[in-house]
């Protein structure tokens, strides 16, 4: 089996919700976790390796050095092509880091042109006139306008990259992508500016989608969101770069005890909890109490273990924009993000080292990317899909352990409910 996409991921749910995408589409996929290790064998009898970082929101050049790197690892792995995988709220703040690593892969594949498309439809995130719609909600008006690390105050993604990125910004409108693959190629084409160019592509249907990878067939990079990698597996059987009727591997989940840890304070994850606390126990985390050091963190473990084995357990950090911006205040932002992102995950390593727990259920980008540091699952075999862009995944290594990573805004209101079934 050949190696044939590298996908570099800005976080871990990101980066395990294109896995799933391009798994449900017939291709094999595996997860490393964290910028590759040049000495470490991975099992690459696969397709498709995605890279996961936590550059969504590390300072500029941090995001660009292990983009770079992850970018330069997947080059000596012979990838034919790389996708630079953001989330589909285009989450980021004026300096980047989209843009920027959008650059500095530019210019480690010498490449001067590259679409963005973080259109999701059937998560609701469409693009249309270059600018960005949350469930028919111009992304500026959209919760996303109060996220705590990237709040999102403009709609616009051409004035978004502008203020981001070296090269010059351009729009492929809706009507041009009604025309098809040829259309969209032509006007790639047709661009001779020396200077680098990013087409923003407006996509309202899963098959504008489409049309935009064929359209963008022989870029040799691509950047968007998970659902833009969609009409890739299919392309990639028309090159002949796959086996037309290659079959999925069987991917089993452990049977053991099941955990839900949220950090996430997004609207979609507190509905989410809510819908859980009806059917199963569930505690909250108090990080004010974790500050001053009140034992919380040993309450907290408590709560596992009387509850642990009888049925699934929540604990939780969701908590209204208000209360968190009265946390933050008293703490700091980066402060309170890291008590929680701490405290969840030294729960989970103790959850499966000691309490018999081997299905995870985490929500929440950052939460998720300081869950598997702890576990040290430096790779993830990718299952089937839960829900539209998260899947089960099964954690490579002495241990198995099944860990469903979602991102805050994603899923059902039933999500935490549907994985668990799901996994068993």
């Amino acid at each position: 089996m050949k190696l044939i996409l590298g996908c570099i991921a800005d976080d871990f749910t990101g980066a395990t919700d294109i896995a799933s995408v391009l798994r449900r589409e017939g291709m094999q996929v595996l997860q490393i976790n964290g910028v590759p290790d040049n000495e470490k064998n991975y099992p690459l009898d696969v397709d498709v390796v995605v890279v996961a970082l936590k550059s969504r929101t590390q300072p500029v050049q941090e995001a660009v050095a292990d983009s770079v790197a992850a970018c330069d690892w997947l080059m000596k792995q012979g990838v034919l092509q790389v996708f630079f995988k953001y989330c589909s709220t285009f989450d980021s703040t004026p300096e980047g880091n989209i843009g920027p690593v959008t650059d500095a892969l530019m210019a480690k594949l010498n490449t001067k042109r590259t679409i963005a498309s973080p259109a999701y439809p059937v998560n609701g995130r469409t693009v249309y006139g270059a600018n960005l719609f949350v469930h028919g909600i111009p992304l500026a008006e959209s919760p996303m306008k109060d996220h705590p690390l990237t709040p999102m105050r403009d709609s616009n993604l051409v004035r978004l990259l502008t203020s981001q990125t070296a090269c010059q910004v351009k729009h492929i409108n809706w009507q041009s992508v009604q025309e098809g693959r040829n259309k969209i190629q032509n006007l790639i084409d047709a661009e001779k500016e020396e200077k680098g160019v990013v087409w923003v592509v407006d996509a309202l249907t899963d098959q504008d989608l489409i049309e935009t990878t064929y359209g963008a067939a022989d870029m040799t990079l691509l950047t968007g969101g998970a659902a833009l990698a969609q009409g890739l597996p299919a392309l990639y059987r028309d090159r002949q770069w796959t086996e037309q009727n290659a079959t999925k591997q069987t991917v089993s989940i452990p049977a053991g005890n099941a955990l839900v840890l949220a950090g996430s304070c997004s609207t979609a994850t507190r509905g989410q909890v809510e819908a859980f606390l009806a059917h199963y126990p569930g505690t909250s985390v108090d990080p004010l109490a974790l500050a001053k050091d009140e034992g919380e963190q040993q309450r907290l473990l408590n709560f596992i273990k009387e509850h642990i084995g009888k049925t699934p357990i929540l604990v939780y950090a969701s908590d209204s924009p208000e209360n968190v911006a009265k946390i933050q205040n008293e703490l700091g932002q980066q402060v309170a993000g890291e008590l929680v992102e701490q405290c969840l995950s030294s729960l989970a390593l103790t959850a499966t080292n000691e309490l018999g727990v081997t299905q995870l259920v985490v929500a929440g980008g950052e939460t998720s990317g300081a869950v598997v540091s702890a576990l040290h699952a430096d790779t993830l075999l990718i299952g089937d899909e839960i829900e539209p862009g998260v899947p089960w995944t099964v954690m490579q290594g002495e241990r198995k352990i099944g860990i469903a990573l979602k991102s805050g805004n994603f899923g059902s209101k039933d999500f935490f409910l549907t994985a668990l079934n799901a996994a068993n």
